[in-house]
């Protein structure tokens, strides 16, 4: 498939609302919106469409959201919120609407798509490198926090504890490690969504004196032949510019853009006031 048309609408139609939201602890519906909360203290706010809403009916949504979003923490001590948007999307005002309401945007990434097939090939690893997929709490909890030092984040229990609750759901979800004299030098996730024949690549991560050697293709690629081992057709990434070349040289395909807005009480509380 070498058409961004088709993947666009397999994107929109196989990747959006439920499949956003497998795993998810409760999921509420408000209006056109999907409100989801998960293990680790989070919420994820999505939709498929906004239904044409004009701006004016777009600041309601995020208005009523935040409001929902606010009593939750209350009762379930959410830490932190996403709202995700699509480049494609038609959200007049929503960019304006979300930092008002004390979002702040994360960086945009772009959602690429394409057929697993063109991912599943032999790379070669650097001498002493190998590739083993991570099951052990231990191991996972390595892992998270390789992640969590890899993009900079503080070390935080949350990385992990998501990771251990997605694979415990034994749907398919696969972590897998690269590992040099047993330091773990890169990671990556395949997490299948459910009801389709769609897989997602996440969490690629490897440490700045690893990159430029291979390690991220050959953790793509080994994902990629899991993906096909367990009947999946398709794969697909929200890719960082350091990313996307990897995998567009892959064969996979730039169909949009997304941009995470994030909420955290005490910004919220900072935009409020301000």
């Amino acid at each position: 498939m070498t058409d961004r048309a088709p993947l666009l609408a397999a994107y929109d139609d196989r990747l959006r609302t439920d499949a956003e939201t497998a795993g998810a602890l409760s999921v509420e519906r408000h209006g056109p919106l999907l409100l989801a909360t998960f293990p680790g203290d989070r919420a994820l706010v999505t939709y498929r469409d906004l239904g044409g809403a004009d701006a004016d009916a777009v600041r309601a949504l995020v208005v009523s959201a935040v409001g929902h979003l606010t009593r939750l923490r209350a009762e379930a001590g959410l830490a932190v919120a996403e709202w995700k948007t699509r480049g494609h999307d038609a959200a007049p005002g929503l960019h304006e609407a979300l930092l008002g309401a004390g979002f702040v945007a994360g960086p945009e990434e772009t959602v690429m798509l394409g057929e697993a097939a063109v991912l599943a090939v032999d790379v070669p690893l650097p001498a002493g490198v190998v590739l083993r997929r991570v099951t052990t709490e231990d191991d996972v909890r390595a892992t998270a926090a390789m992640q969590d030092q890899v993009f900079g984040r503080p070390p935080s229990d949350r990385t992990a504890q998501a990771a251990l609750s997605r694979l415990a759901l034994d749907d398919g979800a696969e972590l897998w490690v690269a590992e040099a004299d047993r330091t773990i030098v890169g990671t990556g996730r395949l997490e299948p969504v459910p009801g389709t024949d769609v897989a997602g690549v996440w969490g690629g991560a490897v440490r700045p004196e690893w990159r430029g050697r291979g390690i991220y293709r050959a953790l793509t690629a080994v994902r990629a032949r899991s993906a096909l081992d367990q009947g999946l057709r398709l794969l697909h990434s929200d890719s960082t510019p350091m990313s996307r070349p990897i995998l567009e040289r892959s064969g996979l395909l730039a169909v949009t853009t997304t941009t995470p807005y994030v909420l955290t009480w005490d910004e919220q509380a900072a935009g409020t006031t301000a």
